[in-house]
């Protein structure tokens, strides 16, 4: 019972500590720091992959003993997380080989569907080097260009919740600080020493002359694909970042301009501070592009002190518009996704997905809305280049435990079944169902139903929720809200048989 939930909430307690010490000690060589880190990122198949036949039982659990949680409240109970997952791996069926994750992306083979995106994570030979290494498929490199970038200190900002680091992240970043032609031969260096990997090179310019130079200059460096940076909201002024996304009219200006710069495939990365960003993206590809990259940042202000009453992040007491993004923007991503893979025009065209993605789920999510390339940023400067051990196990088990011999065959597979409202059925209630062996009596359902919704639900003489049908309207409020999973998805009915 929980057993899932027990696991998510003590591995949810993990530092994810660079070097765990857990992993060093373990008189078993189970490598606890790798599982836990797994199981932080909903990577189960994985972490019971890890743990294998190993048993904790009778071990005196010296890596509990070294833990750095301890160092804050108590340690991490890795002894007995160890033994739910044991539990919980025997209902799994553990695929034995794993989906091979190329794909094809604007004619460019990617040995996986994971690029590291245009900003602080793609800045420099070393780093883009170390994550290569480490199995991301590209990179974005941080946007190239021939301005005078002066970055502001701080310039990052977080909004918490229940106990993680940051589900939001506001950023001031604006483009590479590096001298052009040290961008230019870090490029050459890349294509050299990682010649399998794939280079986009994302770039802006002040005027169509910047534009179509800068394409031809990456081109002979050795990118692959050129990224237009039509989004930073952070770069202000006349025709620069989120200022050009927003008008088709210099989108398909300087779009043009690169494709007179270049032969390669072009992205148009386009910003989601605009209601219909189908309109700037079908100027872009009828000016050249070959495909979209979505979303870049949203513009965002946070964290009011309400002491000094300045904003995050602080610079003298005075803050800016900043860029919004982490988990809390998935949702809003993938809705401008589908309103791309939704028009005419645009269905067709490619499209590099971006916002919110931490696990190999998330992932699949935007392959499964119709993108055929990933790009992360806020997970990898939260966890670090790590997470691709995870993304790219994840994945893979899920299409091998789901009959799919590649990423390709999941690419759009979401798409149908976004409809318009009016298209949704409208006849018919799926209630809730109520699982008393599980509920703990907590009442949060009662109280949410209660406050926010239609008074169907009591709490028993036995401390238990209970559902009153005649009132019960099926929006299901109870069951998103219940801690242990206890309310369920239960049976749909037409609407005339619950009068």
């Amino acid at each position: 019972m929980f057993i899932r939930e027990k696991i998510a909430a003590e591995a949810g307690r993990c530092v994810l500590c660079a070097e765990p010490l857990c992993s060093t000690v373990c008189p078993r060589e189970i490598d606890t720091g790798r599982i836990i880190r797994a199981l932080n990122f909903e990577n189960i198949m994985g972490a019971a992959r890890a743990l294998g036949d190993k048993s904790c039982e009778g071990c005196e659990a010296p890596c509990e003993g070294v833990c750095r949680r301890a160092d804050m409240d108590y340690p991490v109970h890795i002894q007995s997380l160890m033994n739910n997952l044991r539990e919980a791996a025997q209902e799994l069926k553990v695929p034995d080989k794993q989906v091979d994750l190329s794909i094809d992306f604007c004619g460019v083979r990617c040995e996986n569907p994971f690029f590291l995106s245009s900003s602080v994570v793609g800045s420099g030979y070393e780093m883009i080097a170390k994550a290569f290494r480490m199995g991301w498929a590209g990179v974005s490199v941080k946007t190239i260009s021939k301005l005078d970038i002066r970055e502001v200190s701080p310039r990052f900002s977080v909004l918490k919740k229940e106990g993680r680091s940051f589900v939001g992240f506001k950023n001031l970043e604006q483009l590479s600080t590096c001298e052009y032609e040290e961008n230019l031969d870090m490029i050459r260096r890349l294509k050299q020493d990682f010649p399998s990997k794939v280079i986009i090179a994302s770039i802006m310019g002040r005027n169509v002359m910047d534009w179509s130079q800068i394409a031809h200059d990456v081109e002979e460096a050795g990118a692959d694909i050129i990224e237009c940076n039509f989004s930073c909201p952070q770069m202000v002024g006349d025709k620069l970042g989120s200022e050009i996304g927003i008008d088709p009219s210099l989108v398909w200006m300087y779009t043009r301009a690169v494709r007179r710069g270049t032969g390669l495939p072009i992205l148009a990365k386009m910003t989601p501070n605009i209601t219909a960003m189908e309109v700037p993206a079908v100027a872009a590809i009828e000016s050249g592009a070959q495909g979209i990259a979505a979303i870049n940042t949203i513009k965002s202000i946070m964290n009011i002190d309400l002491d000094s009453f300045a904003s995050e992040p602080n610079i003298h007491g005075k803050c800016t518009v900043g860029g919004y993004s982490g988990k809390a923007v998935k949702p809003i991503a993938l809705r401008f996704i589908s309103d791309i893979h939704k028009n005419e025009i645009l269905k067709d065209y490619p499209v590099s997905g971006m916002g919110g993605i931490e696990t190999w789920r998330d992932a699949a999510e935007f392959l499964a809305m119709g993108c055929e390339n990933i790009q992360i940023t806020t997970a990898v400067m939260e966890y670090g280049y790590r997470i691709i051990d995870d993304l790219k196990e994840g994945l893979s088990d899920y299409l091998a435990a789901n009959g799919m011999h590649s990423v390709a065959e999941l690419v759009g597979k979401a798409l149908p079944d976004v409809v318009s409202a009016e298209d949704l059925e409208r006849d018919t209630i799926e209630y809730p169902k109520f699982n008393p062996g599980e509920c703990i009596g907590c009442g949060r359902c009662y109280l949410s139903c209660y406050d926010g919704g239609h008074q169907a639900i009591v709490m028993n003489e036995k401390g238990k929720a209970q559902m009153n049908p005649k009132k019960c309207v099926g929006c299901q409020l109870c069951r998103l809200v219940c801690p242990a999973g206890a309310i369920t998805v239960g049976k749909r009915v037409p609407k005339q048989l619950t009068r």
